[in-house]
């Protein structure tokens, strides 16, 4: 199952109700995903701009190829489309991947004879950013937790002391 609020690629290349496909050569829309093939600023080429609908910024920028008159743009097609929104679709996947890895870390210490697995969530709040120090044992029953500065450094020394202190707001 997929948890992620983008849609996948085939999802993403049926149309959706009430939103009528637009093929065009320069443009192509299914009423989810917008291709706008644009003139190249920075030299005589062409690009093409792959934007998600509900969005100010495409999510996709690429070259695109010349047509046979090595003036204008090559026409869009329906190949070209659903390879375009797969790629874009991959493209936000992976921004949303790497935000997650950033605000997300965790370690796993030794405590006695027992594994604790100390995670860190941070909170982006544009006024008052923290995070979320938590512990959890092997069978995932929750044993500590605490609420720190989004800049805290999660890394095994740290983890253990916050385990060994009884999770204690000291200890971390």
């Amino acid at each position: 199952m997929n948890d992620s609020p983008l849609p996948s690629a085939d999802e993403a290349a049926h149309d959706t109700p009430g939103d009528a496909p637009i093929q065009e050569a320069r443009l192509w829309s299914d009423g989810l995903w917008t291709a706008e093939v644009i003139k190249n600023e920075d030299d005589d080429g062409w690009a093409v701009s792959m934007t998600l609908r509900g969005e100010s910024e495409p999510a996709l920028v690429g070259p695109w190829t010349m047509g046979r008159d090595k003036k204008n743009p090559k026409p869009l097609d329906v190949a070209a489309f659903h390879t375009l929104v797969k790629t874009a679709s991959e493209v936000l996947r992976r921004h949303e991947q790497q935000l997650h890895a950033q605000l997300h870390k965790a370690v796993t210490v030794g405590a006695g004879d027992e594994l604790v697995r100390v995670a860190l969530r941070i909170v982006p709040d544009e006024e008052y950013p923290y995070a979320v120090l938590t512990a959890h044992d092997a069978g995932g029953q929750l044993l500590g937790e605490a609420r720190v500065d989004a800049n805290y450094k999660l890394g095994q020394a740290s983890a253990l002391a916050w385990v060994e202190s009884d999770f204690s707001p000291r200890g971390r």
